[in-house]
């Protein structure tokens, strides 16, 4: 079967470079397992794994510097991009009990 189409996507750096570090160690090449995500979305009309929420979000302490590192950066990004909510309507959804993005 011939590979006619590319797949594009934008992920965090440190997630694709140690991804890519494994697969690599691995011997198998990132197209691959792409390749096999999509067809295993296809067998099982679904996403091919567990999606799920953590009961509690992790706390600083509990980050690694570069976790921390790329948290406050992706922040800051979303700021520059004016990309947030002012500070008055995130909190009045927590007093509300509610979380939006």
């Amino acid at each position: 079967m011939s590979k006619d189409t590319t797949v594009s996507a934008r992920v965090e750096y440190d997630v694709k470079d140690r991804a890519e570090a494994i697969l690599q160690r691995l011997g198998i090449p990132v197209s691959v397992v792409i390749n096999a995500l999509y067809r295993q979305i296809i067998y099982t009309n679904s996403v091919p794994f567990s999606l799920s929420l953590p009961n509690e979000l992790p706390s600083m302490d509990a980050l690694s510097p570069a976790e921390l590192d790329a948290m406050l950066q992706h922040s800051y990004d979303q700021a520059a991009r004016g990309e947030g909510r002012p500070l008055s309507s995130v909190m009045a959804d927590m007093k509300r009990g509610r979380a939006r993005g």
